[in-house]
């Protein structure tokens, strides 16, 4: 009995014994691995600069400023219309009978050429009936003038004196003078029948293209029936939406005897060379209504090319317009993208980068040009750069590196091996 009582304490304390022992080894190991990562940091080598540097000069690219004149080109976007349009009709009714194979949606045809033909039936007729009418007051003023050549020989046989009202009477003037009415009145009748004759050939009014056809052989036309939509194919019209600010360089031919010409290209119909000239025309007195933008007045002859082997335009279609301005004399003209921020331009100058204010007189599409702040024979850097200084040294891409110009140098006790950092891009 007395073993199995003193057994009992001493298997209750294993397991505390085993838990202090785990605690004390997690410690452990926790403990080694932060000296652990402590020492790798704190011996761990610091990158130093190297002493010596190497400054090099920026390569960039320049061009030579020159002064003249020249007229900017404004780039707009204008819409081609017709000079004139008509919605055709008949001037006399009918039923048609033949319609001319020009005649056709995108057909051309010329002043005067036929474009259908009604049934001339019953204004032939028309016609017959008033040629007798004309025929028959024509004789009854034959007969008429007989008789009064009569009482003429009676009255003079007679040798008696009336005053002027009785003798006109006796020489039967009232009768004379209404048989020619009536003989006046025949000879126009007759003329309206032979014009609704030829009236029903319904013809070209001027040179025009088809737009469309509202007719058929068996149609049968009234006077307020449409037959078609034709637009004069000798002259179309582009009213081009231009910026108030811009209107001051711009040339109307009623204005001046030279106007500005333009330019029209549509690339996605024509390709990115083929265009077309025309005559900018005149300022319309109001602003569109929408874009709050002046809008211009532009003539294209002959647009449908049939004179020439430039591209047709299209009506409805939105163009782009290169307007030619007025002459700017004594500027410098450069792209656009070398004038920098602020109307500033990079100038080569000793061998140094200089930022130079400009006078920007216009900026068109493509140039910028300068009224002052830049001379004549000097260098413009063209080449974007990633840090801009004044004084920054500069070098000419295609100078060798031991020219004057460069204005590279190495400092002394540099590495020779270190590798320069560039400058520019």
């Amino acid at each position: 009995m007395s073993d199995q009582s003193s057994s009992k304490p001493a298997s209750g304390k294993r397991p505390w014994i085993r838990v202090i022992g785990s605690v004390v080894a997690c410690i452990a190991l926790l403990a080694t691995a932060a000296w652990a990562s402590y020492t790798i940091f704190a011996t761990e080598p610091e990158a130093e600069r190297e002493g010596a540097t190497r400054k090099t000069a920026a390569l960039v690219e320049t061009i030579v400023a020159e002064r003249g004149s020249y007229r900017p080109t404004l780039e707009v976007l204008g819409r081609v219309e017709a000079a004139r349009e008509v919605l055709l009709s008949s001037q006399v009714a009918g039923r048609v009978i033949a319609i001319e194979p020009g005649f056709v949606p995108g057909g051309i045809v010329e002043v005067g050429e036929p474009l259908l033909r009604l049934d001339p039936a019953d204004y032939e007729q028309m016609l017959t009936m008033r040629e007798s009418e004309l025929r028959m007051a024509e004789a009854d003023l034959k007969i008429e003038r007989g008789r009064q050549q009569a009482a003429q020989r009676e009255y003079e046989l007679l040798g008696e004196s009336v005053d002027a009202a009785n003798r006109s009477l006796v020489l039967r003037e009232p009768q004379i003078a209404s048989i020619e009415a009536r003989v006046k009145a025949a000879r126009a009748a007759l003329q309206r029948a032979q014009l609704d004759l030829d009236r029903t050939t319904i013809r070209a009014p001027f040179d025009a293209q088809i737009l469309s056809r509202d007719a058929n052989i068996g149609s049968q036309l009234s006077t307020s029936d449409t037959i078609g939509r034709l637009v004069g194919a000798e002259e179309y019209w582009i009213i081009a939406s231009v910026p108030m600010r811009d209107l001051r360089w711009l040339r109307f031919a009623d204005e001046a005897e030279s106007p500005s010409t333009a330019v029209i290209k549509m690339p996605t119909a024509w390709g990115k060379d083929a265009g077309r000239t025309g005559t900018v025309t005149r300022l319309i007195g109001t602003l569109d209504s929408q874009t709050r933008l002046a809008r211009v007045l532009i003539t294209v002859p002959d647009p449908l090319a049939r004179e020439n082997d430039g591209p047709a335009l299209l009506l409805d279609a939105i163009v782009q317009v290169g307007i030619e301005g007025r002459l700017i004399e004594d500027v410098v003209r450069i792209d656009r993208d070398f004038l920098r921020q602020r109307d500033t331009v990079w100038i080569k100058e000793d061998g140094q980068l200089v930022i130079r204010e400009v006078e920007v007189v216009y900026e068109d599409a493509e140039f910028a040009y300068i009224r002052s702040g830049i001379d004549a024979g000097e260098m413009i850097v063209t080449t974007s750069l990633a840090t801009v200084t004044g004084g920054l040294p500069l070098r000419r891409a295609d100078a060798p590196a031991s020219t004057a110009d460069d204005a590279g140098h190495t400092d002394s006790g540099a590495n020779p091996d270190a590798t320069p950092e560039p400058s520019g891009p």
